[in-house]
């Protein structure tokens, strides 16, 4: 078995958070290095594109998220082996980075105009793909995103929709996701009392 180094800010939540779920939830042995914020600017001077996640394996440094992603649920047992079923998958996969994209910019706004950038997501793009995806879990079954059963797709929306339920994005109501996508929002309840992911959060306490 190849050794697994995975590196990210020390938070429960971003990019990499899908990723130690996954390894942890199909019980793949890995090295969770985690830094503090004010440890980034060295960070990215060893990474190819001044950017986190990054995954060793053995000697080797992989880059881009959901590549990672797919690798650690294809470990795990939570990507699919059927083609089609594995499309589904890499589909919500992708909207869900493509409505992280657009939140990206306004982490280095403030005040008003951070605010209005972020109102303008919740009214716009941010609810459109909230409604795509509840579209999208209803069209599989209402239960899961690809495969029935628990795939990395279902990971990724966990981590991103539990983000904008929490309260830690400041101009995002925590009610968006029940108002917009409420059967969405009850798949991430129905992960969160996952025994698993029960027990990785008891591991490691939000931050």
């Amino acid at each position: 078995m190849s050794h697994l180094k995975l590196t990210y800010f020390d938070i429960q939540g971003g990019r990499a958070e899908p990723i130690r779920l996954a390894l942890h939830l199909g019980g793949v042995a890995f090295e969770d290095f985690r830094f503090p914020f004010a440890d980034f600017a060295e960070v990215r001077k060893t990474t190819p594109f001044s950017q986190v996640p990054t995954l060793m394996v053995d000697d080797v440094q992989i880059t881009q998220c959901d590549a990672i992603l797919r690798y650690a649920g294809k470990l795990a047992n939570l990507y699919p082996t059927d083609p089609f079923q594995a499309l589904l998958c890499d589909e919500v996969m992708y909207v869900a980075e493509e409505a992280n994209v657009k939140l990206g910019p306004t982490f280095r706004l403030t005040g008003d105009a951070q605010k209005e950038a972020r109102l303008a997501l919740v009214n716009g793009s941010m609810s459109v793909y909230l409604a795509w995806l509840q579209t999208q879990l209803v069209a599989h079954g209402g239960e899961f995103f690809a495969d029935n059963r628990l795939t990395v797709a279902d990971l990724k929306v966990f981590v991103d929709v539990r983000a904008l339920n929490s309260g830690w994005l400041d101009h995002v109501p925590t009610d968006l996701v029940e108002k917009v996508a409420p059967l969405v929002h009850q798949h991430v309840q129905r992960i969160a009392n996952h025994p698993a992911v029960q027990a990785y959060y008891a591991k490691f306490p939000a931050k």
